[in-house]
């Protein structure tokens, strides 16, 4: 069964590359900007992947690469940094890529050039902790806090540990102000776009045309019609044919945090939601 997978993962890019060769009948595919598309983990990565897919049927684009570039590797390791940014430099000309990577020198030395479209998207925190919870106990058994999280009582405390951090016996987690340093440094970036995963559920649709507006700023000109490319955008985003969803929905952590939860989670991230516009102040 595992050679049966090992195989059909290195046919899925050729056998799509074969297919858009027919879709778009050439060879080459050189004429787009290179898209790469990047997130913070449980922030709504795999919603703008179904957008990423979805530009491969407006623009000549081969298919969406299939693996991310991660910062962490599958062993819970950190990458070295040059490695993360071959990958990046690697991406090819025919594909869309995406992936976890952090606004280093070198990233952003490869990616922020004025010929390439980069995204970059964002959750509010309270909702990626609900998410980060949610995963890491009940959907991920091999996500390095699982065992930890069972070892709790309750949801109440893996949320406060989710959001203090963790640094004892092996595991290592930042708290979620330190989570979100990384968000500020990719927000600074004039060439990346940043989006809000709420803007992508609340108001869809002008997200999704201000995201092609981002690729013709390069002075590529999308060979389509504004209303059908968005139709197209629509149709391809499914979050319930992602393997992480849960919910889909914003604001959801008012059903998960007590005020207990509400007390850490002020004093841990400072001003963190107000900087993020999410609140105007802390009284919330």
């Amino acid at each position: 069964m595992k050679l049966k997978d090992s195989l059909r993962q290195k046919l899925r890019e050729p056998g799509k590359y074969a297919q858009a060769v027919l879709r778009w009948r050439r060879l080459s595919f050189n004429e787009a900007p290179l898209i790469f598309g990047n997130s913070k983990p449980k922030s709504g990565s795999h919603l703008l992947l179904q957008i990423l897919n979805g530009f491969t049927q407006i623009m000549p684009y081969a298919y969406t690469v299939a693996e991310p570039v991660r910062t962490i590797n599958r062993e819970g390791g950190r990458r070295p940094v040059k490695d993360v940014a071959e990958d990046l430099q690697e991406q090819p000309k025919h594909a869309i890529g995406w992936g976890y990577v952090e606004a280093n020198e070198q990233n952003v030395s490869v990616l922020c050039q004025p010929h390439r479209v980069n995204y970059f998207i964002y959750r509010d925190p309270r909702d990626m902790l609900v998410s980060q919870v949610f995963f890491a106990t009940d959907m991920h058994k091999g996500h390095g806090m699982h065992d930890y999280y069972l070892s709790l009582p309750d949801f109440n405390a893996r949320l406060k540990v989710a959001i203090r951090g963790i640094d004892q016996d092996g595991l290592k987690m930042v708290s979620v102000r330190q989570r979100y340093e990384g968000v500020f440094e990719w927000l600074e970036q004039p060439q990346v776009m940043c989006i809000r995963f709420e803007d992508l559920i609340n108001n869809r649709d002008e997200t999704l045309l201000a995201m092609l507006d981002e690729v013709e700023r390069t002075g590529y000109e999308i060979p389509m019609p504004r209303d059908r490319a968005l139709e197209i955008l629509v149709e391809a985003i499914n979050p319930k044919k992602s393997h992480t969803f849960r919910s889909g929905k914003t604001g959801g952590w008012v059903n998960h945090f007590s005020e207990e939860n509400k007390v850490i989670f002020k004093e841990i991230s400072g001003d963190l939601l107000i900087k993020l516009g999410y609140e105007k102040n802390n009284d919330w």
